[in-house]
Formats: structure tokens, C-alpha cells, sequence
């Protein structure tokens, strides 16, 4: 289905399964975080998945070219954020896939029926609001700063929307590391796989993927380090491989 598109609004060609996103080239963009993430997504097409914090709406589309599922969900605090969401769903005539739902993450509870959810995904705000230079534009400081959730308000939600045993996928900076393994087992969400993401083979690291679930044992599998270039400005074969499932 073709949309309208507002001034500064773009369509990028997502290449998977023929999607296509609106983006605003002045606002919030997706970066390879989002990408990354759904590639260390674990899930397949019976699983009922929500996106906290969906922003543009990638995850969403990514996750149904990936998993198949059918019941997708993405929930956004920003109206014209979600606006703009809900009609990249309808470019790709995924309504009966994929609902886009306006409303604050703190309120999930009153959103949706408790423990309804199989999978739960969320690239939070890296930065809390005292973490330096805050983005002068609204949108882009809502997307990086704590401003309207902190990291634990999404592990909260996620403990009520999680069935016993629901998976939440995250990513994150490796800093805040033993901030997000404390609060996501203050919260009842064991850590159970971890992956540290490096730009090349012999720097720090510069995001984490965290897989957690509700409830269960104390047992984390952490993964080899995933490599973004092998080169300068030469992918690894495993980035390449997620770009393209």
C-alpha cells in the first residue's frame, strides 16, 4: 500500500522480504543496534513479541521478515513517532501482523493483559540524563537519554507482559554492564545469554546483546565477541550474514 509522506520523510529499502521503512532524515534514524539485535533474537512464528520503545518500527519489521511470526507488536511514548510506525506497517500491508500501539512502557500493565507475552525486545536509552550533552532535539534526546524511562522501568515491563519463562532481548553499552545483570535480577529476569559486540577484532567493546529470562536458574552462556569489520569499511561475514538473515 502506498503513503502519504511528511516534509523530510524518506523510504529506505530495508532488503528482506521486499520492506520498506519512512524515516525522517532530520529526526531518529535506526542504527546497526537495531539490527544486531534482531539478529540475537531467539524466536519463531507461534511467538507473541511486543517491542518497547519501537521508535521507527524496525524491530517489528525485522523480526517478522526473520521469525515469520504474525503477532507483532510495537509500542511507542512518542505520537508522531508512532504515527510515522504505523505507516511504514501499512507501506508493507503487514496490519494484520504487526499493531502499533502510542503509550508510555511504565503503563504496559494497563496496555495489555499480564504475562501475554512470549518475547519481549527493547533498544533502551543508552545514557542516563545526567550522562553528559543532551540531543537539542526532542526525539532523538527521548531515543538516547533516560528522559522518559529509565533501563529499569523496561525490565519492569517486561517482567509483567513476560509469560513464566519469556525471553527479553536487549542491547546496550558494555559500561553499564553490571548496572543491567543487577537490575534485571532485582527484577526476577535471569541473565541467560550474553554476546559482546566489537568493531574490530582488537578493540574494546562497544555494545552488549543480553538475553534474560523470567524466571528460571542462574545460568548465563556467554557467546564468542561478534566482529563488525574485518577490515576498514569491510563487514565480517557474520555482520553480513545478519544484514541478510
Amino acid at each position: 500500500m502506498e503513503v502519504s509522506l511528511l516534509p523530510g520523510e524518506r523510504i529506505d529499502d530495508l532488503e528482506r522480504n521486499g520492506y520498506r521503512i519512512i524515516q525522517n532524515k532530520n529526526g531518529f534514524c535506526f542504527g546497526m543496534d537495531a539490527v544486531l539485535l534482531s539478529g540475537f533474537v531467539q524466536a519463531g512464528t507461534k511467538d507473541k513479541i511486543i517491542d518497547l520503545g519501537t521508535g521507527t518500527g524496525i524491530l517489528p519489521l525485522l523480526l517478522r521478515a526473520k521469525t515469520g511470526s504474525r503477532d507483532i507488536t510495537g509500542l511507542e511514548i512518542q505520537s508522531a513517532m508512532a504515527e510515522m510506525a504505523e505507516r511504514s506497517v501499512k507501506l508493507n500491508d503487514l496490519e494484520e501482523d504487526i499493531k502499533i500501539v502510542c503509550g508510555d512502557l511504565k503503563e504496559a500493565d494497563q496496555l495489555f493483559p499480564l504475562g501475554s507475552f512470549d518475547v519481549v525486545t527493547c533498544n533502551p536509552p543508552y545514557m542516563k540524563t545526567d550522562g553528559g550533552l543532551t540531543n537539542p532535539d526532542e526525539g532523538k534526546a527521548i531515543a538516547r537519554h533516560e528522559i522518559k524511562c529509565s533501563f529499569e522501568d523496561v525490565v519492569k515491563a517486561a517482567k509483567k507482559l513476560l509469560k513464566s519463562g519469556g525471553k527479553l532481548f536487549l542491547v546496550h553499552r558494555p559500561e553499564r554492564l553490571a548496572e543491567l545483570i543487577t537490575t534485571l535480577k532485582q527484577n526476577g529476569m535471569e541473565p541467560k545469554r550474553l554476546r559482546m559486540v566489537h568493531s574490530f577484532v582488537d578493540d574494546k567493546a562497544v555494545m552488549v546483546l543480553i538475553e534474560a529470562a523470567s524466571g528460571g536458574g542462574t545460568f548465563m552462556k556467554v557467546e564468542k565477541p561478534l566482529i563488525i569489520y574485518k577490515d576498514k569499511n569491510v563487514y565480517s561475514d557474520e555482520i553480513d550474514e545478519i544484514y541478510h538473515f
